[in-house]
């Protein structure tokens, strides 16, 4: 059972010691620089696209010794922590408070309708400067399905897939998505 946390003052730069010392929470509260993100937990049908992602991903993963994990915190560099909707990783420490970006082969998020630039734009520019080779884009009003690749220190499109069409992964598992099977 997670408790709910309390955010005490801080009259300076949060650091990855009073982020994490904060305990668990069903908040979602992320470290960007010296900052906290709080966002409380996602909406039912964000749930539901993470949980049918989870479910159409852990089969492929565990053929290739890989985990589909989420939320987690995720350590992209010291001071800056994100926690993901998804993620698949090699083998990490399950009892670590936080996972390793270099351990990580795909992100995944969702937007949610109050913060889609974040997600679009601010964390995809974190997970690529971190070097995690896949970063997944799931639409919240749409359920369409963008997969981007790592090119270099930024992320390149790769595919593209609406209610109707499919997505084919290959990396870092091999596995069809079809977004109308994540709708409600």
């Amino acid at each position: 059972m997670s408790a709910t946390a309390m955010i005490p003052t801080n009259h300076g730069p949060w650091t990855e010691d009073d982020c994490l010392a904060l305990g668990e929470t069903d908040d979602r509260i992320e470290l960007l620089d010296g900052s906290l993100y709080v966002s409380p937990s996602p909406c039912v049908r964000h749930q539901f696209f993470a949980n049918g992602l989870a479910g159409l991903l852990d089969g492929p993963a565990e053929a290739e010794a890989l985990y589909v994990l989420g939320p987690i915190n995720l350590r992209l560099r010291p001071g800056r922590i994100l926690i993901p909707d998804l993620v698949i990783t090699s083998p990490i420490d399950f009892d670590a408070v936080v996972a390793p970006a270099e351990a990580t082969r795909l992100v995944c998020e969702i937007t949610s309708p109050s913060n889609e630039a974040h997600d679009k734009v601010l964390k995809m520019h974190y997970y690529a400067e971190a070097g995690i080779p896949w970063y997944l884009l799931v639409e919240h009003k749409t359920a369409t399905l963008r997969l981007f690749r790592l090119d270099g220190r930024t992320y390149a499109p790769h595919a593209v897939a609406e209610p109707g069409e499919v997505l084919r992964l290959g990396e870092p598992v091999a596995v069809t998505i079809r977004p109308e099977d994540l709708l409600p």
